[in-house]
């Protein structure tokens, strides 16, 4: 392998910030898709919406200035923009559901090459009991993307021919945001978008495991 630097969270973060359009409604899934948050280029207007029934978030709020009766679906505490709203837990999963959002960013434990999603459950004991807001929001978004580490701890790949787990939604992915390359899931398969400097697509190949067609 050549020597490549990976993506740091925060340069993820603004990897995925990068592509989203001005005028964009956009959710960001519980985890890492939170920090996008803080990344979204100045002068860009991106309405961030919550599960939990908010709308016109801002970024993370600054150390000391907290308020817990201000927090997004994952329980962190946010901040939120002029001309914010809260609204009921109903009227956000119509929103959800009723494909009123341009754009969902979700964390994933597998996609598959063709853009199925798992992210909800390992299926192992003690897992998350039930998949909540993620499967509304896998089919309702116009596009969903995925934004997670290539490889698992084990140095296992997250994307594969066909997932293991439980899935959330079937070919609904149309990125994925990782740590060393950009990929766009296609009926054909993967299709690389962008690599990390030093990482070439023959490499990027030999760690997913599966062929990538170039740019």
């Amino acid at each position: 392998m050549s020597n490549y630097t990976k993506r740091t969270k925060d340069e993820l973060a603004r990897r995925v910030a990068q592509d989203i359009h001005d005028g964009a409604y956009v959710n960001l899934g519980i985890g890492m898709p939170t920090t996008v948050a803080n990344h979204i280029p100045e002068g860009r207007e991106v309405i961030l919406q919550s599960e939990n029934g908010i709308i016109g978030m801002g970024p993370a709020p600054a150390a000391g200035q907290e308020d817990y009766d201000l927090i997004n679906a994952g329980k962190q505490p946010v901040t939120l923009l002029a001309g914010g709203a809260f609204f009921h837990h109903a009227d956000s999963f119509s929103m959800m559901r009723g494909g009123h959002l341009d754009i969902c960013v979700l964390g994933a434990f597998q996609v598959s090459a063709t853009g199925d999603l798992a992210n909800w459950s390992t299926g192992e004991p003690g897992a998350i009991p039930a998949v909540g807001g993620a499967m509304d929001l896998a089919i309702g978004a116009k596009q969903t993307w995925v934004m997670m580490d290539l490889l698992t701890k084990k140095g296992e790949s997250k994307i594969v021919l066909q997932c293991s787990y439980p899935l959330t939604g079937i070919g609904c992915v149309k990125r994925i945001y990782t740590d060393v390359a950009t990929l766009a899931c296609t009926a054909d398969g993967l299709q690389v978008i962008d690599l990390v400097d030093g990482l070439t697509h023959a490499e990027l190949e030999q760690l997913v495991g599966l062929p990538v067609k170039a740019a």
